[in-house]
């Protein structure tokens, strides 16, 4: 009985075992059926008189003129106006193709056209395995959806999540931008492309250049990081991570920024910034620092914040809360600051200071003018309680200038000349000029106005004018309290002396954690082990696809190579290129 159970069991297996293998044959329709065992032994010939051959296998469909059907192997070569169809997720034409139905794979060549619904591809060669549900080329490939064109010489497409994978010589083309990439991952349903290796956003005003970045094609914005910037007309922007719209020509940069702008000469460094292209405006923050130079010797502004607005040549630049100045012979403060570029003007506006060299200048604003065309310093004016203290020479006291308003008179970028007017007032410790430089006396003066000579920036010359009147004392004759005009406010303690004194009692900002992009997902080939046994071992000896080498192409970039680029090179090296092109020294460092 055992036995009888046993027979049974074997059989009805291996009726199923037959009815499977029989499902895997390819079913055939044919208007001619030819056999020539000569030129193709074990097959038959399948040829169109009205109607196309028509061949179907577990989901798949095949249109063609002609082909050769080897029925032992589930092996069908086709040609002429060849259709593959699969459901409605799949259409390919070609001139030629193969299929296998025990690998269930593939191989269209010459003059491909694969659609799915919502993209298309054109290429020389394509291979597709229907277990994995992949399309593979690597002898060039265009793709096109409802609003991109995308070009590449390998590619891969994933049915499963409707993404391309593109690698060399990577192109993106829709009417606003350009992308070019080593590599790119690209998402057919929602336009999401993500960029890896050195790749450019190219639009028609501005460039975006990054190692690693995502973009979105159809509302056009981006994220870059690694190596980030931005090309605009005359000004570059880099940083640690970019946010990009083009629609709207809008751009934020986060951490270790870098505003280049050739236009006027200048660099401006901060942690945070944006940037509006249609409005020609910079804004930056989180110890914000321009840096622009001026005949050679570079003037530096340090404040919390500072927005640039206006075109190359025409720019504006304010500064705003505890703006702190600096250059190689003159440094200051105020709460804020305006440079026009255009006039020449800077105004420096609430409790503004100017230190050069022992002087200290004070008063409610004070405006500094150059020559726009020789970039030199030109005058300056201070307005309302202007204010001039030098520190005497053996440090006994201050010599003091006071007025409503002074005039100051620059050549060669150093002050000459200082008028004060309205009810001047003078202190002033006079000394031999010579040995231990003991002092004479101290002399107090009132005038309508007052004209002071400089030489290297030391007053050398004093003329009073009108109503003057002025006493000389004797050291022990003028007590201490009356050695002081009222408004004296000496803060020497706070004077820039250097670059780094600009950021002196400031705490170093917070930067933000930078949001990454990971590197591609670590896919096996397409052509991997298994898949490479499993059409050597079901191969038909007339398959033109053995002819190919069963190997994926290599790749532009592996993810190792991505992630050694390094991070800060570049940037170092672009700023040199740029300080080349201008010929200039002594400018960003």
């Amino acid at each position: 009985m055992k036995n009888n159970f046993f027979y049974i069991t074997f059989a009805l297996l291996f009726s199923l075992a037959s009815f499977a293998q029989e499902a895997k044959q390819i079913k055939v329709q044919s208007d001619r059926t030819i056999k020539n065992e000569n030129r193709f032994p074990g097959a038959t010939i399948l040829a169109k008189v009205n109607k196309q051959v028509y061949m179907q296998h577990e989901g798949i469909e095949i249109w063609c003129d002609n082909a050769v059907h080897y029925g032992a192997d589930k092996f069908v070569k086709a040609s002429g106006n060849v259709i593959i169809k699969q459901g409605d997720t799949l259409t390919m034409t070609s001139k030629y193709a193969e299929y296998n139905g025990n690998t269930q794979f593939a191989y269209a060549r010459d003059d491909v056209f694969m659609e799915t619904p919502s993209n298309t591809l054109r290429t020389d060669t394509l291979f597709f395995d229907r277990l994995k549900q992949q399309a593979y080329y690597r002898s060039g490939g265009t793709v096109k959806d409802s609003s991109n064109t995308l070009t590449s010489q390998i590619g891969r497409y994933f049915m499963d999540r409707k993404q391309y994978s593109f690698n060399t010589a990577v192109k993106i083309v829709n009417p606003e931008n350009t992308v070019d990439s080593d590599r790119l991952d690209y998402y057919t349903e929602n336009g999401h492309a993500y960029l890896y290796g050195p790749s450019t956003v190219k639009g028609k005003e501005s460039t975006l250049y990054c190692e690693r970045g995502f973009y979105d094609t159809k509302v056009k914005t981006g994220y870059a990081i690694k190596n980030a910037r931005i090309d605009y007309d005359k000004r570059t922007v880099f940083g640690d991570s970019i946010f990009y719209n083009s629609a709207i020509q809008f751009a934020s940069a986060t951490n270790n920024i870098k505003v280049l702008d050739t236009a006027n000469n200048s660099l401006i460094t901060g942690h945070y910034a944006e940037v509006f292209k249609d409005k020609d405006s910079v804004f930056i923050t989180k110890r914000a620092l321009a840096a622009t130079l001026q005949e050679k010797d570079s003037i530096f502004i340090h404040s919390d914040t500072l927005m640039i607005t206006g075109k190359p040549e025409q720019r504006i630049m304010n500064g705003f809360y505890d703006v702190r100045i600096y250059k190689s012979n003159m440094s200051g403060k105020s709460d804020s600051i305006n440079v026009n570029q255009t006039t020449g003007y800077t105004k420096m506006i609430g409790k503004p200071i100017i230190w050069s060299q022992r002087n200290q200048m004070t008063g409610d604003t004070i405006k500094i003018i150059s020559n726009t065309k020789t970039e030199k310093l030109d005058s300056l004016i201070v307005y309302q309680n202007a204010f001039l203290a030098q520190e005497d020479t053996l440090k006994a006291g201050f010599n003091q200038v006071k007025g409503q308003i002074l005039y100051g008179l620059f050549k060669d970028n150093e002050i000459y000349q200082v008028d004060i007017d309205k009810n001047t007032e003078t202190i002033f410790f006079q000394r031999e000029s010579d040995g231990e430089l003991k002092l004479i006396g101290i002399n107090k003066v009132l005038s309508s106005s007052i004209k002071m000579l400089l030489n290297d920036r030391e007053i050398e010359d004093v003329y009073y004018y009108q109503n003057v009147d002025g006493t000389l004392y004797r050291e022990i004759d003028l007590p201490l309290n009356a050695r002081e005009l009222s408004g004296l406010n000496w803060r020497g303690e706070e004077r820039i002396n250097t670059k780094a004194d600009l950021f002196k009692g400031e705490s170093p900002p917070k930067l933000i954690k930078i949001t990454g992009i990971p590197l591609p997902k670590d896919e096996a080939d397409f052509f991997d082990e298994e898949t490479v046994k499993r059409l050597e071992d079901n191969k038909s000896e007339k398959s033109q696809l053995l002819e190919q080498e069963l190997k994926d192409a290599e790749l532009k970039k592996t993810n190792e190579e991505l992630d050694s680029i390094p991070s800060q090179k570049f940037i170092k090296e672009e700023i040199k290129t740029e300080k080349k092109k201008n010929q200039k020294k002594n400018f960003f460092y």
